[in-house]
């Protein structure tokens, strides 16, 4: 049974499937393979020069003819570069769909369009889904706290992705982020009032990821209850919360009272290196990937809450196959549940 939902229609997408950027795990190669499998592929640009921005637009459009979307990150403590010239970086190089988060997007909304390009928004509550759409966007991303990576909400999933659908237009789809990793998740936000799903922690364990194998097998191992949301790794981006797999890294900071980085003596320390011969030092808000090594497990494995159930390192387009598979099978057996009891 297929999922044809309005995100579909509006994105010109077979599934209402979305994969989340997070951050520099993600890839050209992932970002062709959940399109190619119809769902919406998305590779993180933020931290990236524009020269590599070019590179990395040119190779996703290289895989693929199917829709993706390029994610900026608004905060300007988080950017690596002016929103403004990031942006036409990203349209001239061709993206079709561009996501922002963490920042308010009205003041690019109109350039995007002048593109032909489609806008997301990552939203934390119903405000800001409000304030999105009056700015034009397309589809709002309605981001619940369970989510790994840096988190922009205080609310579940479960709680925030009602109160957003309530305020936004019919016309703009919803799409729920955060505490999804299965079919089963994807037919339950679809019933809260989303119109698809976006998910991060279940596409690190993905073959086309650039996570370490280290960091993907802890992805694979690690129990629902087994993240810390807080600022324990605040380098790069101060006081922003975000939720991380359990670590000796987090059970120190926990352990120590959860301090500031101003007083941690630890912080100069140097715990890991890529090929490239980049240091980086402990608290540093870079996950693993695949060039780094040293110690592993004191960089961040960004998982969120659906950590649960995810059990496998699999192909990204086997990942969207079950989850659309899955989420169908769920929903034709409440359809089933619905007729015996009539």
């Amino acid at each position: 049974m297929p999922l044809q939902t309005p995100l579909c229609d509006r994105l010109d997408i077979d599934h209402p499937v979305v994969q989340a950027p997070i951050g520099s795990v993600s890839t050209p190669e992932l970002a062709a393979a959940v399109s190619n499998a119809g769902g919406l592929g998305t590779v993180a640009v933020t931290w990236r020069d524009f020269e590599a921005t070019r590179d990395v637009i040119g190779t996703v459009r290289d895989r693929t003819d199917e829709p993706f979307a390029v994610n900026l990150v608004l905060a300007e403590e988080a950017r690596a570069h002016p929103t403004d010239d990031h942006l036409d970086v990203c349209l001239d190089a061709g993206a079709p769909l561009v996501s922002f988060s963490f920042g308010d997007p009205s003041p690019y909304v109109e350039r995007v369009r002048e593109a032909g390009a489609d806008v997301l928004a990552t939203v934390g509550n119903a405000d800001e889904a409000r304030a999105a759409v009056e700015a034009g966007i397309d589809v709002v991303v309605a981001q619940g706290w369970e989510a790994g990576g840096h988190v922009q909400s205080d609310v579940a999933t479960t709680a925030l992705v009602p109160r957003v659908a309530d305020v936004t237009p019919e016309q703009v789809p919803v799409v729920a982020a955060g505490g999804v990793a299965d079919g089963r998740g994807l037919a339950a936000v679809l019933a809260l009032g989303a119109d698809g799903a976006w998910l991060g922690t279940r596409f690190v364990a993905t073959e086309e990821a650039d996570a370490h194998e280290r960091y993907r097998s802890a992805v694979v191992d690690a129990a629902a209850d087994g993240t810390v949301r807080g600022t324990p790794f605040p380098k790069g981006w101060r006081d922003q919360p975000h939720r991380t797999l359990e670590s000796p890294a987090t059970e120190r900071w926990t352990a120590a009272g959860r301090p500031p980085l101003d007083e941690r003596d630890d912080a100069d320390a140097v715990v890991a290196e890529t090929t490239a011969g980049e240091s980086l030092e402990r608290y540093v808000d870079l996950p693993p990937l695949s060039d780094v090594e040293g110690r592993i497990e004191e960089l961040p494995h960004y998982a969120g809450q659906s950590v649960g159930g995810v059990d496998s390192v699999e192909p990204a387009g086997a990942v969207v196959e079950r989850l659309v598979d899955d989420a169908a099978a769920t929903i034709g057996s409440l359809d089933r549940l619905r007729s015996d009891s009539a």
